[in-house]
């Protein structure tokens, strides 16, 4: 029985394509953000509560406690597609200044000053497109799937990585 777009049967295939097609091509807002804090193991979590508070005024440089730099990892964060904010810490760029390569970072300043965070607070990015940053305090969003896969370089050491489909300005 061949049924036509006014009969009731008719109107639901168009209704389904709309509804499969919007499924199959999610939005940013659809997207897993990731958590910083998910990364960590529950042990090294537990480490963190448990410091005393870091004195930033002193002879040496405060230092994280050895198990936190370990860079142990969250093995169910392994191939998860998401997007999680933070800053650039550029390792490769183009001529005109794109960014391709670079660590992303939880907060501003991090493998520039002491202590670093932790290896399971750095990951390794990797972007084709390249983008440019007007300053490097400026977030950003990075979208991806994320990899359990450990990286050193002379700036620092991470434990995950990621091949970015794409970088954005930070907007909440």
């Amino acid at each position: 029985m061949i049924h036509s777009l006014r009969s009731p049967a008719g109107a639901l295939l168009p209704a389904l394509l709309v509804v499969l097609l919007s499924v199959s091509a999610p939005a940013h807002s659809e997207l897993r953000e990731i958590d910083w804090l998910e990364l960590m193991p529950a042990e090294d979590l537990a480490l963190l509560k448990n410091m005393a508070e870091l004195e930033h005024e002193g002879d040496g440089p405060v230092l994280l406690p050895d198990e936190i730099m370990t860079g142990r990892v969250v093995p169910d964060m392994g191939n998860v597609e998401g997007r999680i904010p933070g800053f650039v810490v550029p390792l490769k760029t183009t001529q005109d200044m794109r960014i391709l390569e670079f660590f992303l970072v939880p907060y501003y300043g991090a493998c520039i000053h002491v202590p670093p965070p932790p290896p399971n607070q750095i990951i390794h990015i990797k972007y084709k497109k390249g983008f440019k940053l007007e300053a490097l305090y400026d977030p950003v969003w990075v979208e991806g799937t994320l990899l359990i896969d450990r990286t050193e370089t002379d700036v620092g050491t991470s434990s995950y990585s990621m091949v970015a489909e794409a970088v954005e300005p930070y907007e909440e």
